[in-house]
């Protein structure tokens, strides 16, 4: 079954959601649309490295990526304005990354594979990256999901409950890294954000608890990504992209019916 490129597709978007969704919530409840965003774009610093040193792409994202995240949380701590050190990081990154690759001797690489995902393209080893990537993100967050809910809901709370925020806050710092490295493959650098976002953004209107919005917003982006397969078979139309359409039209449908 797996030799159909159409079923591992389906199967390597449906997995992602299962990290996006829970993990998205966090992404919106706690504002971090840029942060993830800026990891994102780390993501090509990544690939660059990867490909001059030969080593795993996924292994150079998640490096790069974690470096990232890492270095924004240690400067943050440290007082510097979040919007203008994201703003900096991302495009700095960005920029390098696409740089590198241009130096790396006899190499023709299609970037747009890795800046909107190549989702057809996905291998069995790809599958199992992305698969073990997104489950591990979701057993993390189940696990320490009380404590990142009180967490995101009051720092002062946390600390009157005996909760380090700062050890919370490298949690999800840590999950978004994983992810940024698995779906890199699947929605490309540019559109990782959107996909962590607009599910979450999505279900928040239709959801009553933390749990059913995060439950509704994996629903929500496997749909996404099986629509979004669906659509571009169907219009031949970039795939990656193509799925952050359709997340974004159920988004448009969702506030017209919550304002209902």
């Amino acid at each position: 079954m797996l030799d159909d490129f159409l079923v591992r597709a389906a199967l390597a978007g449906v997995g992602l959601s299962f990290a996006t969704g829970p993990l998205g919530c966090f992404v919106v409840w706690r504002r971090m649309a840029y942060f993830g965003d800026a990891t994102a774009h780390a993501a090509i610093l990544g690939v660059a490295l990867a490909l001059i040193f030969s080593a795993p792409i996924t292994l150079g994202t998640l490096l790069v990526a974690l470096i990232m995240a890492l270095m924004v949380s240690w400067l943050a701590a440290r007082g510097h304005a979040m919007d203008a050190t994201l703003g900096v990081l991302s495009h700095s990154a960005l920029a390098l990354g696409l740089v590198a690759i241009s130096f790396v001797p006899g190499m023709r690489v299609d970037l747009s594979a890795f800046l909107f995902g190549d989702i057809l393209a996905v291998t069995r080893g790809d599958l199992a990256v992305i698969w073990g990537g997104a489950l591990v993100v979701a057993a993390l967050i189940a696990w320490r999901w009380s404590r990142l809910l009180t967490t995101t809901l009051s720092r002062d709370l946390a600390a009157a409950s005996g909760i380090n925020a700062d050890r919370e806050g490298l949690v999800l710092t840590l999950s978004l890294a994983v992810v940024v490295a698995v779906a890199l493959k699947v929605v490309g650098a540019l559109l990782i954000a959107a996909m962590l976002i607009i599910p979450a953004a999505t279900a928040r209107s239709q959801s009553r608890t933390p749990e059913a919005m995060a439950g509704l917003a994996v629903v929500l982006g496997a749909a996404a990504a099986l629509g979004g397969l669906l659509a571009s078979l169907s219009f031949d139309t970039p795939t990656g992209p193509s799925i952050v359409v359709v997340a974004a039209g159920m988004f448009l449908l969702s506030t017209l019916f919550a304002r209902r």
